[in-house]
């Protein structure tokens, strides 16, 4: 009964986050920290500090320089502005305000669904930059670690859900 319990948590965990699927590494880039923001310092503070683990290695449920997924990124950028989010990607869709893509700015979240046979949340990015309507957006692949990616890239564009604004 252990064992299945352990097996539970942990097929849980697998899907809620990350993606098995390389992307395209010519859209990806690192951003300055005098990018355009239009947020408040709250969200300038979150992304510097996600911006910090830029090329850190994937590390399912990890949340520090070791290691981290999508959402312990997310998780742990907020937790240093005292926010307290849920852990889990499709847990955070369900915090803030929902906001049109063209409303976008840093420090908002991006919310992706990368298994088409299960239609659910389960992979969670932070927008650290929109740039001629072009969004750029930190996250954590199991592929690559921490990246920075592009919204135009194919397969996000195929993925992507919704964009929410928690602060």
């Amino acid at each position: 009964m252990k064992h299945f319990f352990y097996l539970l948590v942990l097929s849980f965990l697998l899907i809620s986050c990350g993606t098995s699927r390389n992307t395209t590494r010519s859209n990806t880039r690192t951003i300055s920290s005098n990018s355009s923001h239009t947020g408040s310092s709250a969200s300038l503070n979150i992304v510097n500090r996600a911006k910090s683990f830029e090329g850190v290695r994937y590390k399912f449920g990890g949340v520090d320089k070791r290691g981290m997924d999508c959402s312990g990124l997310v998780y742990t950028c907020f937790q240093e502005e005292n926010i307290t989010m849920p852990r889990i990607s499709r847990d955070m869709a369900k915090q803030g305000t929902r906001i049109a893509l063209n409303q976008i700015s840093a420090g908002d979240l991006v919310f992706f669904q990368t298994n088409k046979n299960r239609k659910v949340i389960n992979h969670v990015g932070l927008v650290v930059e929109e740039k001629d309507g072009e969004v750029f957006f930190i996250h954590s692949t199991t592929s690559r670690g921490v990246i920075i990616s592009s919204l135009n890239e194919n397969y996000w564009k195929r993925a992507f859900v919704e964009v929410r604004r928690v602060i």
